[in-house]
């Protein structure tokens, strides 16, 4: 427990042997519960885990009182049919994917079994050691305090944090960045890739966790859903730690896939937000400003095709076509501002 609040982990693991048992036994006494998920690796994983959870079930059984836990007795539903949980007497609770699932798969079956066991607050946490728990009560003290329903490490807010990351990943995440804050509504949260996290119960229990994206870009799918839901975060300052670990993932075909995602996202949270639960106007400036402006660039592309090969004046078309854009724009920009002002008391930036 942790300042009367029940504090679970979620650690998901795909071939992480050498990093995943000192991540596991580094975990701080005050966490109640460790689900740590096996994504189907093909290495010694899922040996490690076991070995970890039996030193820290040696250390602790006598010390430690378990919470609900009912994932064992066959009345896991969902979780049940994505995994196999593993009989356990320690705070450790080994889960074994029956396929692999991917990163926010792997999340994902660890929230399944945060929420069965009703605990007050979920932290998710990499296996292959690039992050700290001895950081994890910046990321609980938010929450518990009343000042956010989910919080996330930000990298990118000191120098210091980010001078390890590559060029390529920082420029990466910029990108994403920016693309995650129009896609989310949370103008001021940055590093959305960052799977350092805390969520409490009922924000948890109201993003709808068995539709959850289940590839890398799950973090960014959650932003949108706890916004679409009113839900407030706090971007909080936590370094990384780079070690020799080895990234898994594919960046031509994450930034395919999540890009993708997050356009989905956008238009599904502007429906939801803005027209389902509520009504603003913003969201007719997003969908006008869009439209006018892809239809100022196409009509730009035609004024030039007309004029190179048919040879017919650029000036009217041309003209017209500019104006279509700029317009666009504005609309575009004042649905923005309109935004980041309905956003602006949801989110929090916690420096230190």
């Amino acid at each position: 427990m942790y300042r009367d609040h029940s504090i679970g982990v979620v650690v998901p693991a795909y071939n992480e042997e050498g990093f995943i048992g000192d991540v596991i036994r580094s975990m701080p006494i005050y966490v109640d519960w460790i689900y740590v998920i096996d994504d189907y690796s093909t290495d010694g994983t899922w040996k490690e885990i076991q070995a970890a959870a039996t030193q820290c079930r040696s250390a602790s059984e006598t010390a430690r009182t378990p919470l609900q836990s009912v994932m064992t007795d066959g009345s896991g539903g969902l979780l049940t049919e994505r995994a196999t949980v593993h009989s356990h007497t320690g705070r450790v609770v080994p889960i074994k994917h029956r396929e692999n699932r991917g990163a926010g798969g792997a999340i994902k079956t660890g929230y399944l079994a945060a929420l069965q066991d009703e605990l007050d607050i979920t932290v998710t946490i990499d296996g292959d050691g690039q992050m700290d728990p001895d950081q994890m009560v910046k990321l609980i003290d938010p929450l518990v305090d009343g000042q956010a329903d989910y919080s996330k490490g930000n990298r990118l807010l000191y120098k210091d944090y980010r001078q390890e990351m590559s060029r390529f990943r920082f420029f990466g995440n910029a990108i994403l960045t920016f693309l995650t804050k129009v896609a989310s509504g949370y103008w001021k949260t940055m590093d959305p890739q960052n799977g350092y996290t805390a969520i409490r119960h009922h924000a948890l229990a109201n993003v709808g966790v068995e539709n959850m994206y289940e590839y890398y870009g799950y973090c960014n799918d959650l932003l949108v859903k706890l916004n679409a839901k009113g839900l407030r975060v706090a971007d909080v300052a936590i370094p990384a730690i780079y070690g020799e670990e080895a990234s898994s993932i594919s960046y031509p075909a994450y930034i395919r896939r999540v890009s993708g995602m997050l356009l989905q996202n956008y238009l599904w949270r502007l429906k939801v937000k803005y027209f389902v639960l509520d009504f603003h106007p913003l969201a007719l400036f997003y969908l006008f400003g869009a439209g006018t402006t892809m239809l100022g660039m196409a009509g730009g592309l035609w004024s030039f095709y007309l004029y190179f090969w048919v040879g017919e004046s650029l000036f009217v078309r041309a003209s017209l076509s500019m104006m279509m854009f700029l317009i666009g724009s504005l609309f575009l920009m004042f649905a923005m501002l309109f935004d980041m002002q309905v956003n602006e008391d949801h989110e929090i930036q916690i420096h230190e």
